[in-house]
């Protein structure tokens, strides 16, 4: 039995990049969508605006949970048939992801392909690696100019321009007439729903600002630099393998790109620290010099929401209440797939999905 009556009126709590694709879902099916959220459209207050929207299935796979590698995978075919649904440009590539590592650091990538092709094992749809040396390697990424004489290539894995999709979900959510309330923040307890002029189903996808809803839920602080580098010309996301972390340096159009890599257990907000936008940006040098004469455009921080076991998870404690959380770093990687999880549990009150994906659904 579905959840919802049909031209259902439903509020949905948090502008970021679940709710935004949530509420193209439900505009669709001709629900009446009121859209809150406690920042403005350009979603300065979500983790989506500062990510990299990488999908990368295989190379996550060597940090996360087999449950989470099946959403990415998920995510790489559902991606193309939502952008297709929008009226606006959005970058979206699938080519590949490439791995690289300087010699004093064979060892630390012996033991990163090493859990991949454990995990490879365990989901053998995930495609091989394919390692990459000589002319081989030059024709997969001309750019790197001699600089590495091995990597490896992960095929199939792609990425998307987040900030272009935000502003295509906004304008397609105006055009399907979705009363959009930016800067109006609003808890659960705000709204009555199932109440005469109160809404008949509230959905919650605020990410932090649900913690006072969701008590388990903690911030990673990650911490992003945007470069114009007019000289580098790489061809799909690269990650290189560094002492701490991977460092990944993902190129979006007219010679823009995303680097980052940190991962700090913190709530804090403030500004990028010296020493890792120090190593971002040394380590982006190492592997193209191009960069040394690009410009920064932006120095960005921003912190996931995430759950005790690093996974996403739905509540549906309170009637007529749904809560989607916890999609930590995986947010672009594993959104469409929490899409339809919820989709799924509008429609049945169940989710066979779920259960392929290892989603807690969380019930009074």
């Amino acid at each position: 039995m579905s959840l919802l009556q049909a031209s259902s009126k439903i509020a949905i709590l948090g502008g970021g990049l679940m709710g935004r694709l949530l509420s193209l879902a439900l505009a669709q099916r001709g629900h009446k969508i009121d859209l809150y959220d406690a920042h403005g459209p350009e979603g300065d207050g979500s983790a989506a605006r500062v990510a990299a929207a990488m999908l990368a299935p295989l190379a996550e796979s060597a940090i996360t949970e087999p449950g989470v590698v099946r959403m990415g995978q998920h995510g790489l075919k559902r991606w193309p048939e939502l952008i297709g649904q929008l009226s606006q440009h959005v970058f979206l590539q699938q080519n590949g992801t490439l791995i690289l590592w300087h010699r004093q650091d064979q060892p630390d990538a012996a033991r990163f392909f090493g859990l991949l092709e454990k995990n490879r094992r365990i989901n053998p749809s995930l495609p091989a690696m394919e390692e990459k040396t000589g002319a081989a390697l030059h024709e997969c990424e001309p750019a790197l100019q001699g600089r590495f004489n091995r990597a490896v290539y992960l095929p199939g894995e792609g990425q998307l321009d987040n900030r272009q999709l935000l502003a295509a979900l906004v304008d397609r959510l105006a055009n399907l007439g979705v009363a959009m309330h930016w800067n109006s923040p609003r808890e659960i307890s705000d709204l009555r729903p199932g109440e005469v002029d109160q809404p008949d189903f509230v959905f919650d996808c605020r990410g932090l600002g649900a913690r006072t809803q969701w008590k388990d839920l903690r911030g990673i602080r990650g911490e992003v630099v945007r470069i114009h580098a007019p000289e580098v010309t790489l061809a799909r996301p690269t990650r290189l393998i560094h002492p701490r972390y991977p460092i990944y340096i993902a190129p979006k159009e007219d010679h823009l790109f995303v680097i980052g890599a940190t991962e700090i257990e913190s709530d804090d907000m403030s500004p990028a620290s010296v020493r890792s936008t120090l190593e971002l940006l040394s380590a982006a040098y190492t592997v193209h010099s191009g960069f040394a004469e690009g410009r920064i455009i932006e120095i960005a921080t921003q912190c996931r929401p995430t759950l005790p076991d690093n996974l996403p998870a739905v509540r549906l404690l309170a009637p007529r209440v749904m809560e989607i959380n916890g999609l930590y770093r995986h947010g672009f990687m594993i959104s469409p797939a929490m899409l339809d999880v919820v989709l799924e549990l509008i429609d049945l009150n169940d989710s066979p999905l779920a259960r392929e994906f290892d989603v807690a659904i969380h019930r009074a």
